[in-house]
């Protein structure tokens, strides 16, 4: 028996072990970034200008190139509960708590607590589970993408007030541009089609890397600024209520085990840099949201791995 949970408890630590070493470089590719920012490549016009660049072109081509050559035949209606449930548990516990906060902090803590970073969950996901989690994720996005963007702008339209422009922003937004496009030319049958698939695939593979240094050259890790207690409880809505959620819900399902490991990534993925612009743009708390997302991303190499163990765990019992 001793020799049993010897080579159990061996076993448990070659998997945290792994899926650290999955991850390492992703973060370190963060680190590297913000490394240059403040070392290196100091100019604020260029990080911008690879921010837009990500936004506008490179991401909309790695969507577009994913979910075109996606197999769409499938049910997903297993996928999107597993990551519905851990979104709109986050919503609902940011609510609650933030029902005795002010609007402009309690707008910063139901983001933190239920938005993402998408491109760092594509990027963990390929690195973990191979092409197969990228194209999970890619799905994922394209599942979560318009919903969370329009949830989260009702809610905070009804907190702090706003005008019709921020929806009509919504419209024109190329994630969801490219996830429309991909989808409907995937439904027509097209699929890859000549020279334009191509031309997305290898715009698409520039996206990652330069989004993970883009990430890291935003961080703002000296001066964190904003209630501690806002920024905690903001965390146990992202790392705690979001996870809970996506196994409780995976229990219930019973379905795949790669879509319940990708949906913990997208649940444990800390806030992504899009609430900062979201918050200042709508009149929030925009220096508590640079704090929530800075303290965020730190733990998430932590709280990641940790998660997807903890998935592993879950399954292995039921």
């Amino acid at each position: 028996m001793d020799a049993y949970v010897l080579a159990d408890n061996k076993y448990r630590l070659i998997e945290v072990l792994t899926i650290f070493l999955a991850i390492a470089p992703v973060f370190a590719i963060i680190i590297l970034g913000y490394g240059l920012r403040r070392g290196g490549i100091q100019s604020i016009e260029f990080w911008n200008f690879n921010d837009n660049l990500v936004y506008w072109l490179l991401m909309p081509a790695l969507f577009f190139a994913k979910i075109s050559t996606a197999d769409l035949t499938g049910d997903l209606s297993d996928y999107a509960l597993l990551l519905y449930s851990g979104f709109f548990a986050a919503i609902l516990f940011g609510l609650f708590i933030g029902r005795g906060i002010q609007a402009p902090q309690a707008s910063s803590l139901i983001q933190g607590s239920a938005r993402f970073n998408t491109f760092i969950g594509l990027a963990i996901a390929e690195a973990v589970y191979g092409t197969k989690g990228l194209q999970l994720a890619v799905l994922g996005s394209a599942l979560l993408v318009p919903v969370v963007n329009v949830t989260i702008v009702c809610v905070m339209v009804r907190q702090l007030g706003g005008s019709k422009s921020i929806f009509s922003g919504l419209v024109k937004n190329p994630l969801i541009l490219s996830i429309c496009a991909g989808a409907m030319v995937n439904l027509v049958g097209l699929n890859e089609v000549p020279v334009l698939y191509e031309i997305t695939h290898i715009l698409g593979n520039a996206a990652l890397p330069i989004m993970l240094l883009c990430i890291g050259a935003n961080l703002k890790i000296r001066g964190i600024r904003g209630s501690k207690k806002i920024i905690g409880f903001s965390m146990i809505g992202k790392f705690l209520i979001n996870p809970i959620a996506v196994i409780f819900a995976a229990l219930i399902l019973n379905t795949d085990a790669l879509l319940i490991q990708v949906a913990l990534i997208f649940a444990a993925l800390p806030t992504g840099v899009a609430s900062y612009s979201l918050a200042r743009e709508m009149q929030g708390d925009a220096a508590l949201m640079a704090s929530i997302i800075t303290m965020q991303t730190l733990l998430s190499f932590i709280v990641l791995p940790l998660t997807l163990l903890l998935g592993q765990l879950v399954l292995s019992l039921n």
